[in-house]
Order: C-alpha cells, then sequence, then structure tokens
C-alpha cells in the first residue's frame, strides 16, 4: 500500500477526533503534534511540515470546526484539503506541442529509473493512441541501449539508436526520424549520474538547445526522501524542469518526496510509477493521492482499472449475479483472475475505502497465493462450487487432500470467499443508489 506507515498513523490519529463530539484546541494540538511527527518520519520536509500544521491549525481553530455538530470529521475534511494543495491540486496533463513531433526529455540520476520509465511512458502514450517513438540517448550505462530496445520491442514501440555517436546528434536525429516516419512524440532516456556533476548538466542543456523539448520531466526514486527534492532543486536551477515523475511508489517509501517535492520546487508531479510491469505508470492526482493516505481509498483510479481490463458485458452479468446474491466461488476465482490483469492485489486493495479493507482483513494478497486457492476451488465438485454452504467438515477435508493443502487453507479460502461476497454485494448496491463511500475514520 503506498505510503503505509504514515497512512496508518494518521488514520489512528484522526480516529481518535471522530469520536469527540466537541473539539478544543487543546484537542486540535494534540492531533496536530502527532500529524507532525507522523510527517517528519515520513522524511517530509521540515519547512513543508511547519507551513502546512500552521495551514491547518489556522483553519481548524475556527467557527467552521468549533460550532460543527461533526467536528472531527471537520478536521479531517480540512487535512484532505491541504494534503491535496501540497501536492498540486489537480492533476498536470501533458504539454503535448503545437508542432509534431512533442519532444518529452527524461533526466535524473542514475538508478532512478529513467529507462524503464522511458518503456512505461511509451506505452502509456501508445494505449492512448498516439504514436511515440523512443530514443536510446544513454550511451554510457552499460546495457542502457539494449535495455530500452528490449522494452520497444515488447511494448512495439520503436526505438531510435546510432552507433557510434553523441548523445546530442542522437537527440536530434530521433527528432528528425520522427518527422519523416510520422512518429508524433519523442522521448528521450538521456543519461545519468551516480552525483550531479557539470559534465552531465553540460551535456543536459546541448540536448535542450538541440531538441528544445515541450516537457523536461525528472525522474526520481519516490524512497530517497528530501534527498529527492535536493536533487529536483539542483535539475531545476540548472536545466529548468516542466515536470517530475516519481518512481517506486509501490515500495516501501515514507512519502517524504511526494509531499515536499511540489511544494519546494513548485515543479508538478506528472506520473507516478507503481510497480515494475510496464503498464504501471499512472498519471498523478494530487486528490487521489491524498484520500489514499488517509484511508479513503482511491475508487476513481479503481473504477478506471477496471474499465480498461474488465469487459463490460461480463461485468455486467457479474454485478447481476451479485445483486442476486448468486455470487459463488466459481465466479470469486474468475473474479481474481480478472483483478490480476489490474496490478498486484496489495495495490487493488489499497484503493479501496477503510470500511472495505477492514471486512478484508487477513486476504491473502501474496500472488503465489492464487495458485493454491485455484487448486482448493478445482478440487471441489461443481455442486460445493454453487453452493459453499455444502462445504461440511468432512468435504473440507476431502478438498485439502485433493488440493495438497490443509483443512486450515481450504477454511481460509471459504472464509475469504465469503468477505468478498459480502464486499461485493456492498459496491453493487452502491452502484444502483450512485453513494460513494463514507470516509472510514
Amino acid at each position: 500500500m503506498v505510503f503505509e506507515n504514515l497512512s496508518n498513523k494518521l488514520q489512528d490519529t484522526f480516529r481518535k477526533l471522530r469520536g469527540m463530539g466537541k473539539l478544543s484546541e487543546k484537542n486540535i494540538e494534540d492531533s496536530l503534534r502527532e500529524v507532525r511527527l507522523a510527517l517528519l518520519e515520513a522524511d517530509v520536509n521540515f519547512k513543508v511540515v511547519k507551513e502546512f500544521i500552521a495551514s491547518v491549525k489556522e483553519r481548524a481553530i475556527g467557527q467552521e470546526v468549533m460550532n460543527s455538530l461533526t467536528p472531527g470529521q471537520q478536521v479531517i475534511k480540512i487535512v484532505y484539503d491541504e494534503l491535496t494543495r501540497l501536492m498540486g491540486e489537480k492533476e498536470e496533463p501533458l504539454n503535448i506541442g503545437s508542432q509534431s513531433p512533442t519532444v518529452i526529455m527524461l533526466i535524473g540520476l542514475q538508478g532512478a529509473g529513467k529507462t524503464s520509465t522511458a518503456g512505461k511512458l511509451g506505452g502509456l502514450l501508445k494505449r492512448q493512441g498516439r504514436h511515440p517513438l523512443l530514443t536510446a540517448a544513454d550511451i554510457y550505462r552499460p546495457a542502457a541501449v539494449k535495455q530500452l530496445q528490449v522494452l520497444g520491442n515488447q511494448l512495439e514501440v520503436p526505438v531510435f539508436h546510432e552507433e557510434g555517436a553523441d548523445p546530442v546528434t542522437i537527440s536530434g536525429k530521433a527528432k528528425e526520424y520522427a518527422l519523416t516516419y510520422q512518429r508524433d512524440t519523442v522521448i528521450i532516456d538521456t543519461a545519468g549520474r551516480l552525483h550531479i556533476n557539470s559534465e552531465m548538466m553540460d551535456e543536459l542543456k546541448q540536448i535542450k538547445a538541440m531538441v528544445r523539448p515541450d516537457e523536461i520531466l525528472l525522474v526520481v526514486d519516490a524512497m530517497t526522501g528530501q534527498d529527492a527534492v535536493n536533487v529536483a532543486n539542483s535539475f531545476q536551477e540548472a536545466i529548468g524542469l516542466t515536470g517530475v515523475i516519481l518512481t517506486k511508489l509501490d515500495s516501501d517509501t515514507r512519502g517524504g518526496a511526494a509531499l515536499s517535492i511540489r511544494s519546494v520546487t513548485k515543479c508538478p508531479i506528472k506520473f507516478a510509477g507503481l510497480g515494475e510491469k510496464m503498464d504501471q505508470l499512472e498519471p498523478f492526482h494530487p486528490s487521489r493521492m491524498a484520500s489514499r493516505i488517509l484511508g479513503m481509498g482511491d475508487v476513481l483510479t479503481l473504477i478506471e482499472k477496471a474499465e480498461a481490463n474488465f469487459d463490460p458485458n461480463k461485468a455486467k452479468n457479474f454485478f447481476d449475479k451479485v445483486r442476486r446474491t448468486d455470487f459463488t466461488l466459481n465466479d470469486f476465482l474468475d473474479q481474481l483472475r480478472e483483478m490480476r490483469k489490474m496490478g498486484p492485489l496489495d495495490q487493488i486493495l489499497g484503493m479501496l475505502p477503510g470500511q472495505f479493507t477492514k471486512q478484508l482483513k487477513g486476504v491473502q494478497v501474496n500472488e503465489k497465493e492464487l495458485v493454491k486457492v485455484e487448486a482448493i476451488i478445482q478440487s471441489m465438485t461443481k455442486q460445493e462450487r454453487s453452493n459453499a454452504q455444502l462445504i461440511n467438515g468432512s468435504r473440507r477435508r476431502r478438498i485439502a487432500a485433493g488440493s495438497g493443502t490443509s483443512v486450515q487453507d481450504v477454511n481460509r479460502v471459504l472464509q475469504q470467499f465469503e468477505q468478498s461476497r459480502k464486499m461485493m454485494k456492498q459496491f453493487a448496491e452502491m452502484g444502483g443508489k450512485g453513494k460513494m463511500p463514507k470516509m472510514p475514520f
């Protein structure tokens, strides 16, 4: 889950507030002290934390909270608003040039994931109907060119490179190639270094002068915390940035980079990398990220993923079955398989509002567990898969023996099925009534 430690600490703090019928200044100050500590532990820039707490406090100790019938909820709403503002308020789309091709330079330190991000961005633009050209301009890192060519083959996106040429020449000729072969977007994977130096900056300035890019995007490893902000400042001053791409947000990142970089550099976060697969690059939505951090889920992104991966007719039949309480173990297995197409299951569960993640507590999200779940369900008879109520003790022992698992494993799958069935029914009912989940605090 994105920012799991920070999210848990903030949710624990606000859960206490929600239970209070009336708030005093001391209640608010005590809660904000815990929020400040949580943000500092998440490696958020201390100046950003100071300004954030001051903004929340100014709004929280006012009439809209003190006289509210739900003061705890009001404070949470203020924190949500301020988190959203901190990360940029709204999505910042790519700047598409008025003349083709649009040129995007990816820059950053070595190890941040530029080459993988170039591939992901090319794949994303292709899915959006554009015709990207990847450019291998990193001639220094061993196998960098080959890596981009492999990714290009996987994505069926062409890769431009000229053996023996320097990065400036390669970048300029890539733009000419795009004009000749009608590629509307050029993505340039530039070389990084282990640390910032004048040689790297000079080369980037020359590439910039040669291709006149529409976007200069800094690729930053989110795990580096405040260091990412320092790196961004250096590139901003030397080259001039139009945006940032944060990578490895799916890892054990504390959140400092995402919550600091926009405020300190005034540079928008345009994309977030949420995994190693080529489809795991998403536009960065500040409001949705704030919602995830506060445990309110990210239903909009979840819906978008579902729309991109699910057959509409199958989805309609599925929800019809859920509403009729016809959701069977066969359906449960089918949906687990469909969900895998949307990305890692722990990320999908992380997008659900808190009330649903509580219901799914104990559900295994390890991808390898799906093999075991499938073996258990396929060891059941047709009647058992259609009616789980038939599965008594002796049947569970038979299923365990047939699937090479234990009775405890069978019990766990049946429990997960029942929890999922209840959750799916709630989602189906919300879809019919047009309701959105309440905040979970």
